[in-house]
């Protein structure tokens, strides 16, 4: 799937134009759907040198974007038609109902529940 994730409230808390705290597992899962074949854009309303601190800092945390506020990472910006762009699924905090946590929102994507008896759950929290 295409998962296209808003980054302030969403990835991190909120404190633009500064990066927050990263919200627990939000980096952590989003890797893991890397893995598994998903294809990651970053979609926020960041731009310029808020946006390269955003894409640097999930970088620093091993987490690269298939794209950045496209569709697709060759797509050019055109003012003639929507900056909408094309994924399966939206992650944001701005939701109806707001932001689940992202071991919620890791079952709902693929279907895979997280054993919370073992030791290590999928995101490597100790029980």
């Amino acid at each position: 799937m295409i998962i296209a994730v808003d980054f302030d409230g969403t990835v991190v808390e909120h404190e633009y134009p500064r990066i927050g705290k990263e919200i627990p597992f939000a980096i952590e899962t989003l890797k893991i759907l890397q893995r598994e074949g998903h294809q990651i854009i970053l979609w926020t309303f960041r731009s310029g040198k808020e946006l390269q601190e955003a894409v640097d800092y999930c970088g620093t945390q091993g987490l690269e974007f298939f794209a950045v506020n496209k569709s697709y990472p060759e797509e050019k910006y055109d003012l003639s038609y929507s900056r909408k762009i094309h994924a399966d699924i939206f992650i944001d905090d701005r939701n109806l109902g707001g932001l689940l946590d992202w071991g919620t929102a890791y079952q709902l994507i693929t279907g895979k529940t997280i054993d919370m008896k073992k030791k290590k759950n999928l995101f490597g929290f100790r029980k």
